[in-house]
């Protein structure tokens, strides 16, 4: 994976409009557009579908031309049932990635009541000092949407996982 870092300045630089223009403003600097957008388009994400699309046989593709079948309902009747576990796999870990962001909206936001977790957390200890019982009770709590998300996703993310092991 990239580290956040490396993106920050590219990021940036879209986000503010130097490079693009933008749908809906001239920037999505302080906007929820610009908080999200940037996690969406992950090299680590891209790399894993192309990975697990890569394994579909064509033998399915040969089945669903032979009964009349478009590209289309191809892509939403038989690709995207298989890829179930790759889908909930990324936004799961696009999820981690966004929720652990620290630098990122600390760079483009200016509202606090926007900030993550990460950012408040930090912001408490500033303002608290470091008070250990009360900032591994603010971590508990930070982690636990994680840890949830995992408890409902967890046979479909083992299951991905367990896959890319397996030689065709």
């Amino acid at each position: 994976m990239i580290p956040e870092i490396i993106t920050l300045l590219p990021h940036l630089l879209i986000i503010r409009g130097e490079i693009i223009p933008l749908p809906f403003g001239p920037s999505w600097m302080n906007s929820l557009q610009g908080l999200t957008v940037p996690f969406m388009g992950n090299i680590f994400v891209i790399f894993l579908l192309r990975q697990y699309f890569m394994k579909i046989p064509n033998e399915l593709w040969d089945a669903a031309r032979i009964d009349g079948s478009s590209h289309f309902n191809f892509l939403i009747k038989v690709v995207i049932p298989m890829s179930k576990p790759i889908i909930v796999t990324v936004a799961l870990f696009t999820f981690i990635i966004a929720w652990n962001s620290f630098a990122w909206p600390l760079l483009i936001l200016t509202r606090d009541d926007w900030y993550p977790v990460t950012v408040s957390i930090y912001s408490f200890v500033r303002e608290v000092g470091p008070n250990f019982n009360l900032l591994m009770a603010a971590c508990l709590i930070a982690i636990s949407p994680i840890l949830v998300l995992y408890f409902f996703t967890q046979k479909l993310f083992i299951e991905s996982i367990s896959n890319f092991g397996l030689k065709q």
